[in-house]
């Protein structure tokens, strides 16, 4: 385009006319005039960009400036934290926020984010109460513990009982337990910075009873057992037993703690799912204290609980530590509702989101999948063939890593055999406005449906594909 037939910039609208448009009045009412104002700003210069390049033929109107403004304005207000459908088969998936709360916490947090609550506040005498007091007698009651306390996760709860009861001593655990889970987490450095002494025992594969005697002197302070979620060693193995390991340290009067990392307090055998100790079996075996998490099997917010004998627990509530590691009242509402579910075991797994996604048949996700593979080969068009197909769920966050979980979903396949169109499907769908997120495996875009319970607004964001 030559410079006489390009549009004049004498033509373009100012700002002042661009803010008069209703467009513009509409948005400064969303996003406040000063962000709207440097937004048209941009807009224009675009356009003058444009206009210079040669790239434009005829100038947008007012309107036009006022409403690519006030996109991209909702674009940049948009949170990043925002919902996505879970689509890759991992039902408890640390990288997308773990468990789904119940509608009851949700509920509950969301009571407790609108006002005022009693959080340390005794309303029976009027003085200062303490935040545990929420949930203590839930957990003594649910896990068979003598108290408890709570604190962010479970790393910060292993982290506190090793500071309270190690610093400065020898703690014990056996070489194959010495776990490494997500985000660096190593128990080693935990002890480490807690000031705790690591004593290793045993092997990687066999440690035996002689080999903690061997190692308790004056200078123990505990010994630490770590429950190996999310891993296992087979073949020629050997590891001391929970029951008989608090024997030990019992008639050594040394405190022994269970870690057990995610930790359940039902029997998911029952659902069908596999086997893990439960927290109440595990205190019963005789640990001191017992570790493990809120967010993952238990099915509530992010928490790391610590039960087990009353004096070790005021200890470890005494430690300035526990302060710094504390929950809120958002979470301890949430927690709160999360833990009353447990009470009646008949409705559990309807009821908490995690359990329910966890005992979701096989067949009802299949007859799902059987229901979505036209309309979304429809909103996907010409050159993807989606087919239904069998998938492994997996339980996630380190649970039970070698059980899966027979499931159902849908398999997108392209008809360009480079591969390129798969990575570009899998970053649209991850653009949307509600993002899709699935897993490229076996030459296919694969949609795991265990954890969809809102087709049509799976479908409603799928229609936000771009032609």
């Amino acid at each position: 385009m030559d410079a006489e037939s390009r549009p004049s910039l004498r033509d373009l609208p100012s700002v002042d006319q661009v803010l008069k448009t209703p467009a513009a009045l509409e948005a400064a009412g969303r996003f406040g005039r000063a962000p709207l104002t440097a937004a048209i700003r941009a807009a224009l210069e675009e356009v003058r960009a444009c206009v210079l390049a040669g790239q434009l033929a005829s100038l947008p109107s007012s309107d036009h400036v006022a409403l690519a403004a006030a996109e991209q304005l909702a674009l940049a207000s948009r949170s990043s934290l925002r919902p996505v459908f879970n689509l890759t088969g991992t039902v408890l998936h640390t990288n997308l926020g773990r468990a789904v709360l119940a509608e009851v916490a949700v509920e509950a947090a969301s009571a407790a984010m609108r006002s005022a609550v009693a959080l340390e506040y005794d309303l029976d005498t009027g003085k200062r109460g303490e935040r545990d007091d929420h949930v203590r007698a839930l957990l003594i009651e649910l896990t068979g513990a003598e108290d408890a306390t709570v604190v962010n996760n479970n790393a910060a709860a292993v982290l506190l009982c090793l500071n309270t009861l190690g610093a400065g001593k020898g703690a014990i655990v056996s070489r194959g337990e010495l776990i490494e889970i997500g985000g660096a987490f190593r128990m080693p450095d935990i002890m480490a910075r807690a000031g705790a002494r690591l004593v290793e025992v045993g092997t990687t594969n066999r440690t035996h009873a002689k080999d903690y005697l061997a190692a308790l002197d004056a200078e123990t302070g505990l010994i630490l057992k770590v429950h190996t979620s999310n891993y296992r060693i087979e073949g020629f193995t050997k590891e001391v037993s929970a029951r008989e390991l608090a024997q030990i340290a019992r008639a050594h009067s040394v405190p022994l703690i269970h870690d057990l990392g995610s930790g359940t307090l039902a029997d998911l055998a029952r659902l069908g799912v596999g086997r893990e100790p439960t927290v109440r079996e595990t205190v019963a075996d005789g640990a001191d204290l017992v570790t493990f998490s809120g967010d993952k099997l238990l099915g509530g917010p992010q928490t790391g609980f610590i039960v087990g004998r009353a004096d070790l627990i005021a200890a470890i509530n005494r430690n300035p530590m526990k302060r710094a590691l504390r929950v809120d009242k958002i979470r301890l509402a949430a927690l709160e509702a999360t833990l009353r579910l447990y009470r009646d075991p008949d409705t559990l797994a309807a009821r908490l989101p995690t359990l329910r996604l966890l005992a979701r048949p096989a067949e009802e996700i299949r007859a799902l999948a059987e229901a979505l593979v036209m309309p979304v080969a429809t909103l996907l068009g010409d050159g993807w063939l989606v087919t239904v197909v069998d998938c492994a769920s997996q339980i996630g966050s380190g649970a039970l890593p070698q059980e899966t979980l027979a499931s159902a979903g849908l398999a997108l396949r392209s008809a360009d055999a480079s591969g390129g169109a798969l990575a570009e499907l899998a970053s649209a769908l991850r653009r949307l406005e509600r993002p899709v997120i699935g897993r490229i495996a076996d030459g296919a875009l694969l949609l795991d449906l265990r954890c969809l319970e809102d087709p049509q607004g799976l479908l409603d964001s799928l229609a936000g594909l771009p032609e």
